[in-house]
């Protein structure tokens, strides 16, 4: 039977101790402030919201984006960019088409179906509200 070096014995958990945690490390996603949320809209009727459409809403940290994706559905986000929450004008607006939004400080771009971003330099999606739809009361939370 070969006899390995103590050292070489403890190599293997040298590595689970030293450089797992490191690999391990993930870039903390900027803190939008909070800011509560419990809106009431009636999209339907008096807040109109076709599908398909997107509308501003006044609320959250710097607005919020509702998108009516199918009848019953609904995608609704913070409209604060998260690459850099802290800038007074970072936040997104509509692109023409509508299913995406656009950040003028950054230039991150986003889709509207999930938030995430596909151009510029945010690796955060944005940020989701909660929301609940009896068919004709839409209930924004978080």
């Amino acid at each position: 039977m070969i006899q390995l070096p103590a050292m070489l014995r403890y190599f293997p958990l040298f590595l689970l101790i030293v450089v797992l945690p490191l690999a391990c490390s993930k870039e903390e996603a900027p803190q939008i402030p909070y800011v509560y949320v419990d809106y009431y809209l009636y999209p339907n009727s008096l807040d109109y919201i076709p599908i398909g459409g997107s509308v501003y809403y006044n609320g959250g940290y710097r607005g919020i984006v509702i998108y009516r994706f199918l009848e019953d559905e609904f995608k609704i986000f913070e409209r604060c960019c998260p690459y850099d929450p802290e800038k007074a004008n970072a936040f997104v607006e509509f692109e023409e088409g509508g299913l995406t939004v656009v950040d003028s400080v950054c230039m991150s771009r986003f889709i509207l179906y999930d938030g995430s971003p596909f151009e510029g330099p945010s690796g955060f999606a944005l940020h989701a509200y909660h929301y609940s739809y009896n068919g004709e009361v839409l209930h924004i939370y978080n």
